[in-house]
């Protein structure tokens, strides 16, 4: 045997020295299995035939050895895999026969044309592109099995809080770049061709790249951790800083979409979104709302009458919740008035307004109902002179 390098294989790889073993069958054996003895007895039977009938047995032969592992290492794996509850490894497993089956053959293949005997530039690029086939086939199935662990990891959101159904494809894309890149790398390696040139040319084009889509870049990574992180999640009602409020009704890869009361939608970028303060009225244990109703009473008011139409109120109410139960709340002692809340829970933050509207009407009526005064603001006025003429402008 000798090294291709020294024969001007940039791969470096061991190819047969044609000239010199003509026996190729018993050497590629006796390297396989040295000492085994085997080698012997094959080429016993195998020396009389026709190199090319030769290589058609090894290769029917390794065929069928394929066949053979792939059956004996699935049924392996799947005993191991009937302890765990996912089905991902079922699945993965599933994809795993093809990749098992066409590398055995492959090799198979390769060892053929050992025994065959071929020149080396003919053992080079049969060598090159059976690595070349296996390159392709463990990427595609390395791309699959990344796609079908990124999809589990995103229907169990508990879990894995950074991939979530709207960065699944994020991630899946990403996946495949990677698995992508890695294999070109191979090939250029294979092949021996160089790549520093386009490997140069790819570092300025990302960087250009870069600098051009800064913005773009921040907001995607600012919606990931959004995603990630979740200080809100769509359906819920949340206050910025600048003042918006409204329900979440999307939140993408870029931007997040508000829709008001009013029925306006307003799109944020995510970057803002990151850096705003966020208060999100649809977060904590449970999604219900404290409504604050304030009201004012005339001073003299009978105290325990109030608080009995506030109650009433609230308890009349279709949208204030039982649970917790409303309360009132003696606040001030105002300019005019005896300041006093009304503090009951709603359902969901949208029906904050009908549920104002609502307890305002019936506490006005209750009011009314026991003469409970409402006060007003009054102003008196104080005249310390008048014109000499105002007195007999009006008798006049």
């Amino acid at each position: 045997m000798i090294r291709a390098s020294q024969q001007g294989d940039p791969s470096g790889l061991d190819v047969p020295d044609a000239g010199r073993n003509p026996e190729h069958a018993v050497s590629a054996l006796d390297e396989i299995l040295p000492g085994s003895g085997l080698a012997e007895h094959v080429n016993a039977w195998l020396d009389p035939l026709d190199p090319w009938i030769q290589a058609a047995v090894v290769l029917l032969v390794g065929v069928l050895l394929a066949k053979l592992a792939d059956v004996v290492l699935v049924r392996l794996l799947r005993l191991a895999m009937k302890r765990t509850k996912s089905i991902v490894d079922d699945q993965v497993l599933s994809h795993l026969h093809g990749p098992v089956t066409r590398t055995l053959t492959l090799a198979a293949l390769a060892l053929a044309g050992r025994v065959l005997g071929l020149e080396e530039g003919q053992w080079n690029l049969l060598h090159h592109t059976i690595l070349t086939l296996l390159v392709l086939i463990w990427t595609v199935f390395l791309s699959r099995t990344a796609r079908l662990v990124l999809d589990a990891a995103s229907r169990t959101p508990d879990r894995f809080k950074l991939i979530q159904p709207p960065t699944y494809p994020l991630f899946e894309n990403a996946a495949k770049l990677l698995f992508l890149f890695f294999a070109l790398y191979l090939l250029i390696e294979i092949w021996g061709v160089d790549a520093t040139g386009w490997l140069a040319s790819a570092g300025i084009v990302g960087l250009a790249l870069g600098f051009a889509a800064q913005d773009t870049l921040a907001n995607l990574f600012a919606g990931v951790f959004i995603l990630a992180d979740r200080p809100y999640k769509v359906g819920d009602y949340i206050v910025l800083d600048s003042g918006e409020r409204g329900r979440v009704v999307h939140i993408g890869l870029r931007s997040t979409r508000l829709l008001t009361r009013d029925d306006v939608e307003i799109t944020i970028p995510n970057r803002v979104m990151g850096e705003a303060k966020i208060v999100n009225e649809s977060g904590g244990p449970y999604t219900k709302y404290r409504l604050k109703v304030p009201v004012g009473v005339a001073y003299g008011s009978d105290l325990a009458v109030v608080r009995g139409v506030l109650l009433a109120a609230a308890a009349a109410s279709p949208y204030a919740e039982r649970v917790p139960e409303p309360r009132t709340r003696f606040r001030a002692f105002g300019d005019s008035s005896l300041d006093f809340e009304l503090l009951v829970w709603v359902s969901d933050p949208a029906q904050r307004g009908l549920a104002l509207d609502d307890l305002l009407e019936r506490i006005y009526l209750g009011f009314a109902e026991a003469g409970v005064e409402i006060p007003f603001p009054q102003r008196d006025l104080h005249v310390r002179t008048l014109p000499p003429d105002f007195g007999g402008g009006v008798n006049a």
